[in-house]
Protein backbone atom coordinates (compact mmCIF):
# COMPACT_ATOMS: atom_id res chain seq x y z
CA UNK A 1 0.00 0.00 0.00
CA UNK A 2 1.13 3.80 -0.85
CA UNK A 3 0.67 6.53 1.50
CA UNK A 4 -0.20 10.17 -0.19
CA UNK A 5 2.19 11.76 2.64
CA UNK A 6 2.72 15.66 2.80
CA UNK A 7 6.27 17.16 4.60
CA UNK A 8 5.18 20.04 6.51
CA UNK A 9 8.73 21.55 7.25
CA UNK A 10 10.68 24.65 8.21
CA UNK A 11 13.29 23.66 5.54
CA UNK A 12 14.18 20.83 3.51
CA UNK A 13 16.86 19.96 5.54
CA UNK A 14 19.23 16.69 5.80
CA UNK A 15 17.21 14.74 8.28
CA UNK A 16 13.81 16.03 6.05
CA UNK A 17 15.79 14.65 2.87
CA UNK A 18 16.97 11.52 4.58
CA UNK A 19 13.12 10.83 5.46
CA UNK A 20 11.94 11.66 2.18
CA UNK A 21 14.29 9.34 0.04
CA UNK A 22 13.37 6.60 2.51
CA UNK A 23 9.73 6.96 2.41
CA UNK A 24 9.70 6.93 -1.47
CA UNK A 25 12.20 3.94 -1.28
CA UNK A 26 9.11 2.02 0.28
CA UNK A 27 6.67 3.18 -2.55
CA UNK A 28 5.16 6.28 -0.57
CA UNK A 29 4.29 9.68 -2.63
CA UNK A 30 5.70 12.66 -0.34
CA UNK A 31 5.37 16.25 -1.06
CA UNK A 32 7.80 18.34 0.93
CA UNK A 33 6.26 21.79 1.35
CA UNK A 34 9.12 24.15 2.70
CA UNK A 35 7.54 26.39 4.72
CA UNK A 36 6.29 27.84 8.21
CA UNK A 37 3.57 30.10 7.58
CA UNK A 38 0.02 28.95 8.64
CA UNK A 39 -1.70 29.89 5.36
CA UNK A 40 -0.04 28.17 3.37
CA UNK A 41 0.36 25.03 5.29
CA UNK A 42 -3.26 25.15 4.66
CA UNK A 43 -2.92 25.49 1.14
CA UNK A 44 -0.71 23.08 0.99
CA UNK A 45 -3.16 20.20 2.67
CA UNK A 46 -5.99 21.17 0.78
CA UNK A 47 -3.86 20.77 -2.45
CA UNK A 48 -2.22 17.25 -1.76
CA UNK A 49 -5.38 15.74 0.31
CA UNK A 50 -2.67 14.14 1.84
CA UNK A 51 -3.76 10.50 3.99
CA UNK A 52 -0.67 11.65 6.41
CA UNK A 53 1.14 14.93 7.59
CA UNK A 54 4.76 14.46 8.67
CA UNK A 55 7.04 17.26 10.35
CA UNK A 56 10.37 16.10 10.40
CA UNK A 57 11.65 19.51 11.20
CA UNK A 58 9.35 22.46 11.92
CA UNK A 59 9.61 25.10 14.19
CA UNK A 60 6.53 26.88 14.31
CA UNK A 61 3.05 24.79 15.31
CA UNK A 62 0.76 23.40 12.76
CA UNK A 63 -2.89 25.27 12.83
CA UNK A 64 -5.37 23.40 15.27
CA UNK A 65 -7.91 23.07 11.85
CA UNK A 66 -5.21 20.81 10.48
CA UNK A 67 -4.20 18.57 13.08
CA UNK A 68 -7.40 17.94 14.22
CA UNK A 69 -8.61 16.45 10.83
CA UNK A 70 -5.69 14.69 9.87
CA UNK A 71 -2.86 12.78 11.39
CA UNK A 72 0.10 14.81 11.97
CA UNK A 73 3.42 12.97 13.11
CA UNK A 74 5.64 15.48 14.65
CA UNK A 75 9.71 14.02 14.79
CA UNK A 76 10.93 15.88 18.24
CA UNK A 77 14.57 15.57 18.64
CA UNK A 78 14.17 14.41 22.38
CA UNK A 79 13.54 11.49 24.34
CA UNK A 80 10.02 10.20 25.47
CA UNK A 81 8.34 12.75 27.85
CA UNK A 82 11.41 15.79 26.60
CA UNK A 83 9.74 18.78 25.10
CA UNK A 84 10.84 22.17 24.03
CA UNK A 85 12.50 23.84 21.32
CA UNK A 86 16.67 22.93 22.69
CA UNK A 87 16.19 19.68 23.31
CA UNK A 88 19.34 18.27 22.48
CA UNK A 89 20.91 21.59 23.20
CA UNK A 90 20.20 20.67 26.81
CA UNK A 91 21.03 17.06 26.27
CA UNK A 92 24.63 18.49 25.00
CA UNK A 93 24.98 20.83 27.99
CA UNK A 94 23.66 18.38 30.87
CA UNK A 95 25.88 15.11 30.20
CA UNK A 96 23.52 13.49 28.77
CA UNK A 97 24.91 9.91 27.36
CA UNK A 98 21.84 8.45 26.23
CA UNK A 99 19.61 10.46 23.98
CA UNK A 100 17.00 9.60 21.52
CA UNK A 101 13.92 10.75 19.31
CA UNK A 102 10.11 10.82 19.60
CA UNK A 103 7.30 10.58 16.84
CA UNK A 104 4.29 12.13 18.31
CA UNK A 105 0.94 13.02 17.38
CA UNK A 106 0.36 16.95 16.96
CA UNK A 107 -1.71 18.32 19.79
CA UNK A 108 -2.83 21.66 21.16
CA UNK A 109 0.38 21.30 23.60
CA UNK A 110 3.50 21.63 21.75
CA UNK A 111 5.77 18.16 21.76
CA UNK A 112 2.55 16.79 24.65
CA UNK A 113 0.73 14.76 22.11
CA UNK A 114 0.61 10.85 21.85
CA UNK A 115 3.44 9.04 20.93
CA UNK A 116 3.66 6.66 17.56
CA UNK A 117 7.15 5.58 17.90
CA UNK A 118 11.01 6.53 19.85
CA UNK A 119 14.65 5.77 19.22
CA UNK A 120 17.51 5.97 21.47
CA UNK A 121 20.93 6.81 20.90
CA UNK A 122 24.13 6.77 22.61
CA UNK A 123 25.42 10.62 22.83
CA UNK A 124 29.19 10.78 21.41
CA UNK A 125 31.46 13.79 22.00
CA UNK A 126 30.32 15.84 18.62
CA UNK A 127 28.58 19.23 18.40
CA UNK A 128 24.93 19.35 17.86
CA UNK A 129 24.85 19.56 13.71
CA UNK A 130 27.31 16.59 13.48
CA UNK A 131 25.05 14.59 16.53
CA UNK A 132 21.58 16.16 14.21
CA UNK A 133 23.00 14.89 10.93
CA UNK A 134 24.11 11.13 12.05
CA UNK A 135 22.79 10.00 15.37
CA UNK A 136 19.57 11.67 15.75
CA UNK A 137 18.96 11.51 11.71
CA UNK A 138 19.14 7.58 12.26
CA UNK A 139 17.13 7.46 15.33
CA UNK A 140 14.22 9.80 13.63
CA UNK A 141 14.73 7.86 10.35
CA UNK A 142 13.87 4.18 12.84
CA UNK A 143 11.25 6.19 15.07
CA UNK A 144 9.31 8.09 11.79
CA UNK A 145 9.48 4.42 9.49
CA UNK A 146 7.49 2.82 12.89
CA UNK A 147 4.87 5.28 13.32
CA UNK A 148 4.06 4.98 9.27
CA UNK A 149 4.02 1.43 9.42
CA UNK A 150 1.98 1.49 12.39
CA UNK A 151 -0.49 4.11 10.79
CA UNK A 152 -0.58 2.45 7.36
CA UNK A 153 -1.50 -0.74 9.29
CA UNK A 154 -4.09 0.65 11.03
CA UNK A 155 -5.55 -0.06 14.25
CA UNK A 156 -2.56 1.11 16.53
CA UNK A 157 -3.24 3.56 19.59
CA UNK A 158 -0.39 5.64 19.73
CA UNK A 159 0.17 5.85 24.06
CA UNK A 160 -0.68 9.42 25.70
CA UNK A 161 2.49 10.94 27.32
CA UNK A 162 2.59 9.92 31.32
CA UNK A 163 4.71 11.78 33.19
CA UNK A 164 3.68 9.13 36.26
CA UNK A 165 5.31 6.47 34.02
CA UNK A 166 8.93 5.75 35.48
CA UNK A 167 10.30 5.21 32.75
CA UNK A 168 9.55 8.27 31.47
CA UNK A 169 12.65 10.77 31.82
CA UNK A 170 12.05 13.66 29.92
CA UNK A 171 10.47 16.75 30.85
CA UNK A 172 9.03 20.11 29.72
CA UNK A 173 12.60 22.86 29.14
CA UNK A 174 12.77 25.98 28.44
CA UNK A 175 14.34 27.84 25.52
CA UNK A 176 18.10 27.67 25.59
CA UNK A 177 19.35 31.93 26.21
CA UNK A 178 22.35 32.79 25.27
CA UNK A 179 23.96 33.29 28.42
CA UNK A 180 23.51 29.24 29.10
CA UNK A 181 26.27 29.19 26.49
CA UNK A 182 28.37 31.98 27.40
CA UNK A 183 32.10 31.14 27.71
CA UNK A 184 34.40 31.90 30.60
CA UNK A 185 38.00 31.48 29.66
CA UNK A 186 39.17 30.55 33.22
CA UNK A 187 36.36 27.10 32.67
CA UNK A 188 37.92 23.84 31.81
CA UNK A 189 38.00 22.03 28.46
CA UNK A 190 35.16 20.17 29.81
CA UNK A 191 32.40 23.28 30.36
CA UNK A 192 33.76 24.38 27.49
CA UNK A 193 33.61 22.35 24.75
CA UNK A 194 29.93 21.56 26.19
CA UNK A 195 28.90 25.40 25.94
CA UNK A 196 30.22 25.51 22.13
CA UNK A 197 29.25 22.20 21.00
CA UNK A 198 25.36 22.90 22.13
CA UNK A 199 25.52 25.56 19.96
CA UNK A 200 27.17 24.25 17.01
CA UNK A 201 25.88 25.24 14.11
CA UNK A 202 23.84 27.72 15.91
CA UNK A 203 23.47 29.55 17.51
CA UNK A 204 26.96 29.70 18.65
CA UNK A 205 28.58 29.87 22.04
CA UNK A 206 29.08 33.67 23.06
CA UNK A 207 32.41 34.83 24.09
CA UNK A 208 35.25 37.25 24.14
CA UNK A 209 38.33 36.32 21.96
CA UNK A 210 41.50 38.97 22.00
CA UNK A 211 38.89 41.67 22.88
CA UNK A 212 36.06 40.82 20.52
CA UNK A 213 32.81 39.57 21.68
CA UNK A 214 31.56 37.05 18.78
CA UNK A 215 30.08 33.53 18.50
CA UNK A 216 32.10 30.63 18.47
CA UNK A 217 31.90 27.40 16.89
CA UNK A 218 34.21 24.17 15.93
CA UNK A 219 36.21 23.18 18.60
CA UNK A 220 38.91 20.82 19.07
CA UNK A 221 40.98 19.68 22.00
CA UNK A 222 44.68 20.87 21.91
CA UNK A 223 46.27 18.47 24.22
CA UNK A 224 49.91 20.48 25.04
CA UNK A 225 49.93 23.94 24.42
CA UNK A 226 49.62 25.63 28.06
CA UNK A 227 48.59 29.43 28.50
CA UNK A 228 46.78 32.09 30.97
CA UNK A 229 42.73 31.78 30.41
CA UNK A 230 41.82 33.43 27.38
CA UNK A 231 45.42 34.01 25.71
CA UNK A 232 45.93 33.14 22.18
CA UNK A 233 48.47 30.42 22.14
CA UNK A 234 48.74 29.70 18.44
CA UNK A 235 47.02 29.69 14.91
CA UNK A 236 46.62 26.85 12.36
CA UNK A 237 44.45 27.02 8.79
CA UNK A 238 42.54 29.25 9.48
CA UNK A 239 41.52 28.41 13.35
CA UNK A 240 43.36 29.97 16.59
CA UNK A 241 44.11 28.34 20.07
CA UNK A 242 43.17 29.67 22.87
CA UNK A 243 43.91 28.77 26.56
CA UNK A 244 41.29 27.92 29.01
CA UNK A 245 41.08 26.93 32.58
CA UNK A 246 42.90 23.66 32.65
CA UNK A 247 44.44 23.18 28.97
CA UNK A 248 43.25 24.74 25.29
CA UNK A 249 40.91 24.48 22.68
CA UNK A 250 41.07 25.26 18.86
CA UNK A 251 38.20 26.83 17.57
CA UNK A 252 37.87 26.87 14.16
CA UNK A 253 34.93 29.39 13.25
CA UNK A 254 33.53 32.72 14.39
CA UNK A 255 30.53 35.20 13.74
CA UNK A 256 30.68 38.82 15.14
CA UNK A 257 28.00 40.96 15.57
CA UNK A 258 25.93 41.29 12.69
CA UNK A 259 28.47 39.07 10.70
CA UNK A 260 28.91 35.62 8.47
CA UNK A 261 30.58 32.57 10.15
CA UNK A 262 33.79 32.34 8.61
CA UNK A 263 37.35 31.53 9.81
CA UNK A 264 38.60 32.56 12.97
CA UNK A 265 41.23 34.18 11.55
CA UNK A 266 39.65 36.08 9.25
CA UNK A 267 37.19 37.39 11.54
CA UNK A 268 39.96 38.30 14.27
CA UNK A 269 41.85 39.73 11.50
CA UNK A 270 45.83 40.60 11.50
CA UNK A 271 45.34 43.22 14.28
CA UNK A 272 44.06 41.08 16.90
CA UNK A 273 46.62 37.85 15.67
CA UNK A 274 50.29 40.12 15.54
CA UNK A 275 52.53 37.93 17.46
CA UNK A 276 50.39 34.82 17.28
CA UNK A 277 52.75 32.19 16.37
CA UNK A 278 51.18 30.10 13.04
CA UNK A 279 51.86 27.03 14.32
CA UNK A 280 51.79 25.28 10.55
CA UNK A 281 52.01 21.38 10.25
CA UNK A 282 54.83 19.73 8.59
CA UNK A 283 54.00 18.46 5.11
CA UNK A 284 56.19 14.99 5.90
CA UNK A 285 53.72 14.21 9.09
CA UNK A 286 50.49 14.11 6.67
CA UNK A 287 52.55 11.92 4.38
CA UNK A 288 54.14 9.37 7.23
CA UNK A 289 50.60 9.32 8.32
CA UNK A 290 51.93 10.30 12.01
CA UNK A 291 48.84 12.02 14.15
CA UNK A 292 49.59 15.62 14.51
CA UNK A 293 48.12 16.81 18.00
CA UNK A 294 45.33 19.28 18.20
CA UNK A 295 43.65 20.94 15.22
CA UNK A 296 44.08 20.15 11.24
CA UNK A 297 41.79 19.56 8.59
CA UNK A 298 43.79 17.18 6.53
CA UNK A 299 44.98 14.20 7.67
CA UNK A 300 46.84 11.22 6.11
CA UNK A 301 47.60 7.94 7.54
CA UNK A 302 48.58 4.56 5.56
CA UNK A 303 47.76 0.73 6.03
CA UNK A 304 49.53 -1.59 4.21
CA UNK A 305 49.37 -0.72 0.01
CA UNK A 306 46.40 1.88 0.87
CA UNK A 307 46.61 5.26 1.40
CA UNK A 308 43.68 7.03 3.26
CA UNK A 309 43.47 10.65 2.76
CA UNK A 310 40.74 12.33 5.61
CA UNK A 311 39.48 16.01 4.93
CA UNK A 312 37.70 17.38 7.45
CA UNK A 313 36.16 20.84 6.36
CA UNK A 314 33.38 22.83 8.56
CA UNK A 315 30.26 22.09 6.96
CA UNK A 316 31.51 20.67 4.08
CA UNK A 317 32.87 24.12 2.73
CA UNK A 318 35.83 23.97 0.68
CA UNK A 319 37.41 26.92 0.06
CA UNK A 320 40.40 28.41 -2.54
CA UNK A 321 43.03 27.49 -0.39
CA UNK A 322 41.39 24.36 1.35
CA UNK A 323 41.21 23.20 -2.28
CA UNK A 324 44.55 24.13 -2.59
CA UNK A 325 46.01 22.09 0.33
CA UNK A 326 43.89 19.49 -0.54
CA UNK A 327 45.21 18.82 -3.80
CA UNK A 328 48.81 19.10 -2.55
CA UNK A 329 47.89 16.06 0.17
CA UNK A 330 46.84 14.40 -2.78
CA UNK A 331 49.76 14.83 -4.65
CA UNK A 332 52.00 13.81 -1.57
CA UNK A 333 49.70 10.58 -0.99
CA UNK A 334 49.91 9.88 -5.14
CA UNK A 335 53.65 9.82 -4.53
CA UNK A 336 53.95 7.35 -1.40
CA UNK A 337 54.48 3.34 -2.46
CA UNK A 338 50.80 2.45 -2.21
CA UNK A 339 48.32 0.96 -4.97
CA UNK A 340 45.30 2.69 -3.63
CA UNK A 341 44.41 6.12 -2.27
CA UNK A 342 41.07 6.30 -0.08
CA UNK A 343 39.18 9.49 -0.16
CA UNK A 344 37.76 9.45 3.76
CA UNK A 345 36.38 13.26 3.50
CA UNK A 346 35.11 13.99 7.53
CA UNK A 347 33.38 11.87 9.47
CA UNK A 348 30.38 14.41 9.58
CA UNK A 349 30.16 15.23 5.90
CA UNK A 350 32.37 14.43 2.59
CA UNK A 351 32.16 17.56 0.49
CA UNK A 352 29.65 20.16 -0.33
CA UNK A 353 31.55 22.18 -2.67
CA UNK A 354 32.47 25.85 -2.99
CA UNK A 355 32.77 27.99 0.32
CA UNK A 356 29.81 30.42 -0.39
CA UNK A 357 30.66 32.09 3.18
CA UNK A 358 34.14 32.91 2.18
CA UNK A 359 33.21 34.08 -1.19
CA UNK A 360 30.51 36.55 0.00
CA UNK A 361 32.88 37.74 3.00
CA UNK A 362 35.61 38.76 -0.08
CA UNK A 363 36.47 41.97 -1.39
CA UNK A 364 35.04 40.76 -4.45
CA UNK A 365 33.07 38.12 -4.14
CA UNK A 366 32.66 37.32 -8.16
CA UNK A 367 36.47 36.72 -8.68
CA UNK A 368 36.68 34.74 -5.32
CA UNK A 369 33.71 32.10 -6.86
CA UNK A 370 36.25 32.28 -9.68
CA UNK A 371 39.13 31.41 -7.75
CA UNK A 372 37.05 28.47 -5.77
CA UNK A 373 35.61 26.93 -8.63
CA UNK A 374 39.44 26.52 -10.49
CA UNK A 375 40.83 25.49 -7.36
CA UNK A 376 38.24 22.50 -7.35
CA UNK A 377 38.62 22.10 -11.07
CA UNK A 378 42.41 21.06 -10.58
CA UNK A 379 41.76 19.05 -7.80
CA UNK A 380 39.29 16.91 -9.30
CA UNK A 381 41.90 17.18 -12.61
CA UNK A 382 44.27 15.47 -10.36
CA UNK A 383 42.00 12.70 -9.62
CA UNK A 384 40.82 12.04 -12.91
CA UNK A 385 44.00 11.63 -14.14
CA UNK A 386 45.63 9.41 -11.13
CA UNK A 387 46.75 5.89 -13.49
CA UNK A 388 49.39 5.15 -11.02
CA UNK A 389 46.77 4.48 -7.99
CA UNK A 390 43.17 2.97 -7.84
CA UNK A 391 41.22 5.79 -5.85
CA UNK A 392 37.99 5.45 -4.05
CA UNK A 393 35.43 7.88 -2.19
CA UNK A 394 34.19 6.88 0.57
CA UNK A 395 31.88 9.22 1.81
CA UNK A 396 30.96 8.99 5.72
CA UNK A 397 28.57 12.07 5.54
CA UNK A 398 26.06 13.71 2.87
CA UNK A 399 27.87 15.52 -0.18
CA UNK A 400 25.91 18.31 -2.02
CA UNK A 401 26.61 20.08 -5.89
CA UNK A 402 30.60 19.84 -6.20
CA UNK A 403 31.37 17.81 -3.11
CA UNK A 404 29.17 14.83 -5.11
CA UNK A 405 31.11 15.09 -8.28
CA UNK A 406 34.44 15.65 -6.41
CA UNK A 407 33.49 11.99 -5.87
CA UNK A 408 32.73 10.85 -9.16
CA UNK A 409 36.11 11.58 -9.75
CA UNK A 410 37.61 8.46 -7.88
CA UNK A 411 37.53 5.03 -9.70
CA UNK A 412 35.02 3.64 -6.65
CA UNK A 413 32.43 5.60 -5.41
CA UNK A 414 31.33 4.12 -2.09
CA UNK A 415 28.97 5.37 0.56
CA UNK A 416 27.58 5.00 4.16
CA UNK A 417 23.86 3.72 3.27
CA UNK A 418 22.03 6.72 4.98
CA UNK A 419 24.27 9.25 3.03
CA UNK A 420 21.73 11.78 1.25
CA UNK A 421 23.18 13.57 -1.69
CA UNK A 422 22.37 16.45 -4.14
CA UNK A 423 24.22 16.08 -7.15
CA UNK A 424 23.05 19.77 -8.28
CA UNK A 425 23.85 23.33 -8.46
CA UNK A 426 21.17 24.81 -9.91
CA UNK A 427 19.28 25.35 -6.74
CA UNK A 428 21.92 28.50 -6.41
CA UNK A 429 20.38 30.87 -8.53
CA UNK A 430 20.91 28.77 -11.76
CA UNK A 431 24.44 28.34 -10.64
CA UNK A 432 25.48 25.75 -13.93
CA UNK A 433 28.06 24.12 -12.19
CA UNK A 434 31.78 22.71 -13.24
CA UNK A 435 34.66 20.39 -11.47
CA UNK A 436 34.09 18.36 -15.36
CA UNK A 437 30.24 17.21 -14.06
CA UNK A 438 29.62 16.98 -17.93
CA UNK A 439 32.48 14.18 -18.27
CA UNK A 440 31.82 12.55 -15.01
CA UNK A 441 28.10 12.09 -14.07
CA UNK A 442 26.81 11.14 -17.61
CA UNK A 443 29.39 8.41 -17.76
CA UNK A 444 28.06 6.77 -14.69
CA UNK A 445 24.20 7.36 -15.24
CA UNK A 446 23.49 8.36 -18.57
CA UNK A 447 22.69 11.60 -20.28
CA UNK A 448 19.40 11.15 -19.46
CA UNK A 449 19.72 10.85 -15.45
CA UNK A 450 22.55 13.21 -15.44
CA UNK A 451 19.67 16.07 -16.78
CA UNK A 452 17.48 14.48 -14.26
CA UNK A 453 19.72 14.38 -11.08
CA UNK A 454 20.81 17.89 -12.08
CA UNK A 455 17.54 20.11 -13.39
CA UNK A 456 15.30 17.84 -10.93
CA UNK A 457 16.86 19.83 -7.77
CA UNK A 458 15.88 16.68 -5.06
CA UNK A 459 18.33 14.76 -3.17
CA UNK A 460 18.64 11.01 -3.74
CA UNK A 461 19.86 8.59 -1.13
CA UNK A 462 22.54 5.71 -1.45
CA UNK A 463 20.95 3.48 -2.03
CA UNK A 464 19.03 4.42 -4.95
CA UNK A 465 22.11 6.10 -6.06
CA UNK A 466 23.40 2.72 -6.15
CA UNK A 467 20.79 1.58 -7.98
CA UNK A 468 20.98 3.70 -10.48
CA UNK A 469 25.21 3.38 -11.15
CA UNK A 470 25.56 7.40 -9.56
CA UNK A 471 27.92 5.26 -6.84
CA UNK A 472 28.90 2.14 -6.77
CA UNK A 473 28.13 0.37 -3.36
CA UNK A 474 25.59 1.97 -0.38
CA UNK A 475 26.67 -0.30 2.85
CA UNK A 476 27.27 0.65 6.80
CA UNK A 477 24.77 0.70 9.74
CA UNK A 478 26.60 3.42 10.98
CA UNK A 479 29.98 5.51 10.83
CA UNK A 480 32.07 2.59 12.89
CA UNK A 481 30.89 0.01 10.76
CA UNK A 482 30.88 1.77 7.13
CA UNK A 483 35.11 2.17 8.27
CA UNK A 484 35.65 -1.76 8.49
CA UNK A 485 33.65 -2.29 5.55
CA UNK A 486 35.60 0.42 3.51
CA UNK A 487 39.33 -0.87 5.11
CA UNK A 488 38.00 -4.80 4.17
CA UNK A 489 36.99 -3.25 0.37
CA UNK A 490 40.16 -1.58 -0.27
CA UNK A 491 42.52 -4.63 0.91
CA UNK A 492 40.19 -6.84 -1.87
CA UNK A 493 41.08 -3.22 -4.57
CA UNK A 494 45.36 -3.56 -3.92
CA UNK A 495 45.43 -7.68 -4.46
CA UNK A 496 48.55 -6.96 -7.00
CA UNK A 497 47.04 -9.26 -10.34
CA UNK A 498 43.45 -7.28 -10.04
CA UNK A 499 44.67 -4.17 -9.52
CA UNK A 500 47.36 -4.06 -12.31
CA UNK A 501 44.55 -5.43 -14.61
CA UNK A 502 41.90 -2.12 -13.30
CA UNK A 503 44.77 0.02 -13.82
CA UNK A 504 45.43 -0.87 -17.24
CA UNK A 505 41.53 -0.84 -17.98
CA UNK A 506 41.56 2.36 -16.69
CA UNK A 507 44.60 3.86 -18.82
CA UNK A 508 42.81 3.10 -21.67
CA UNK A 509 39.47 4.24 -21.15
CA UNK A 510 40.79 7.35 -20.10
CA UNK A 511 42.54 7.38 -23.36
CA UNK A 512 39.52 6.23 -25.20
CA UNK A 513 37.66 9.19 -23.68
CA UNK A 514 40.33 11.18 -24.57
CA UNK A 515 40.46 10.89 -27.95
CA UNK A 516 36.28 11.20 -27.97
CA UNK A 517 36.83 14.60 -26.44
CA UNK A 518 39.39 16.24 -24.38
CA UNK A 519 38.99 16.29 -20.98
CA UNK A 520 39.50 20.09 -20.66
CA UNK A 521 37.46 20.81 -23.40
CA UNK A 522 34.30 19.88 -21.14
CA UNK A 523 36.02 21.72 -18.53
CA UNK A 524 36.48 24.76 -20.52
CA UNK A 525 32.70 24.91 -21.74
CA UNK A 526 31.31 24.45 -18.40
CA UNK A 527 33.70 27.63 -17.22
CA UNK A 528 32.58 29.38 -20.30
CA UNK A 529 28.52 29.27 -18.16
CA UNK A 530 30.16 29.45 -15.17
CA UNK A 531 32.02 32.95 -16.03
CA UNK A 532 28.09 34.29 -17.04
CA UNK A 533 27.14 33.19 -13.43
CA UNK A 534 29.71 35.06 -11.69
CA UNK A 535 30.27 38.23 -14.05
CA UNK A 536 27.28 38.61 -16.26
CA UNK A 537 24.45 41.16 -16.21
CA UNK A 538 22.38 38.05 -14.46
CA UNK A 539 22.65 38.80 -10.56
CA UNK A 540 20.81 36.01 -9.57
CA UNK A 541 24.04 33.63 -8.58
CA UNK A 542 25.12 36.56 -6.21
CA UNK A 543 21.48 36.98 -4.71
CA UNK A 544 20.91 33.66 -3.73
CA UNK A 545 24.21 33.04 -2.14
CA UNK A 546 23.83 36.39 -0.07
CA UNK A 547 20.41 35.01 0.61
CA UNK A 548 21.63 31.72 1.46
CA UNK A 549 24.81 33.11 3.49
CA UNK A 550 22.95 35.25 5.59
CA UNK A 551 19.90 32.98 6.39
CA UNK A 552 17.53 34.94 4.83
CA UNK A 553 16.73 31.49 2.67
CA UNK A 554 16.19 27.95 3.58
CA UNK A 555 17.46 26.08 0.24
CA UNK A 556 17.36 24.32 -1.94
CA UNK A 557 13.66 24.74 -1.55
CA UNK A 558 12.93 28.38 -0.76
CA UNK A 559 10.00 28.89 1.33
CA UNK A 560 6.48 28.86 -0.04
CA UNK A 561 8.13 26.09 -3.02
CA UNK A 562 7.28 22.30 -2.70
CA UNK A 563 8.50 19.27 -3.96
CA UNK A 564 6.16 16.42 -4.85
CA UNK A 565 7.75 12.59 -4.94
CA UNK A 566 6.41 9.29 -6.66
CA UNK A 567 7.72 6.33 -6.86
CA UNK A 568 9.05 6.68 -11.07
CA UNK A 569 11.77 6.93 -13.45
CA UNK A 570 14.94 5.84 -13.50
CA UNK A 571 16.29 7.60 -10.25
CA UNK A 572 13.42 5.43 -8.49
CA UNK A 573 11.72 9.11 -8.03
CA UNK A 574 10.80 11.63 -9.79
CA UNK A 575 10.94 15.07 -8.45
CA UNK A 576 8.93 18.34 -9.58
CA UNK A 577 9.56 21.50 -8.15
CA UNK A 578 6.41 23.90 -8.35
CA UNK A 579 5.34 27.22 -6.74
CA UNK A 580 3.83 26.67 -3.26
CA UNK A 581 0.46 28.32 -2.84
Amino acid sequence: MSLRIVFLCTAFNGLAQRAWAELTELGHEVAVHATSDADTMRAAVARERPQLIVAPMLKSAIPEDIWSRHTCLIVHPGIVGDRGPSSLDWAILEGETQWGVTVLQAAAEMDAGDIWASAGFAVRGASKSELYRHEVTDAAVRALLQAVERFEAGGYAPQPLDYADPEVRGRLRPSMRPGDRALDWEMDNAALLARIRCGDSAPGARGEIAGLRCQVFGAHVEPALRGRPGELLGRREGAVCVASGDGALWLSHLRDKDGIKLPATQVLGEARLRGVAARALKPATSVAGRRDHGYRQIRYRETGAVGYLHFDFYNGAMSTLQCDRLRTAFLHARQRPTRAIVLLGGGDLWSNGIHLNTIEAAADPALESWRNILAMNALVREIVLTDSHRVVAAMQGNAGAGGVILALAADEVWARRGVVLNPHYQGMGGLYGSEYWTYLLPRRVGDAVAQELTQGLRPIGAPAAERIGLIDAAFGAGGADFLAHVEQRAERLIEPGACRKALAAKRKRRADDERRKPLESYGAEELAHMYRNFFGPDRSYHEARRRFVRKQAAAPCEAGESFAGERAGAAGATLAVRAGA
